[in-house]
């Protein structure tokens, strides 16, 4: 479990953490698209991360990981298995937005402390 703070270097830190577990999660999906009785996974993680920086801002521990979790909610098909491809490349393009937004976050952050220690 990680700690929520006000330091944006352990929010990036969790959300590439988070962003990571999802690729996985996608991955196996998709590796699993014939496999009979496979119910896709999926990641919690920004209803957790909501939840860790409102404990945080009222000085609670603020502590967030993600988590797999079997969503169950889309139909199954005649081998029981319910994972739709065209959902999954959308999540997979998705997920790799959002890691490349947090690493030119990251990279901007690392900019600011060169320039800072440059002067």
């Amino acid at each position: 479990m990680t700690r929520i703070t006000n330091n944006i270097f352990d929010s990036i830190e969790v959300a590439l953490k988070a962003e990571n577990l999802r690729q996985k999660a996608i991955a196996s999906n998709i590796a699993n698209l014939e496999t009979p009785r496979y119910r896709s996974v999926d990641v919690k993680f920004e209803d957790m991360l909501d939840k860790a920086m409102q404990q945080a801002s009222k000085g609670g521990t603020g502590d967030v990981k993600a988590e797999l979790y079997q969503p169950c909610t889309t139909s199954v098909n005649e081998k029981g298995n319910d994972v739709d491809l065209e959902a999954e490349i959308v999540k997979m393009i998705k997920n790799t937005l959002r890691h490349k937004a947090y690493v030119r976050i990251l990279n901007k952050k690392y900019q600011q402390m060169q320039l800072a220690v440059k002067i």
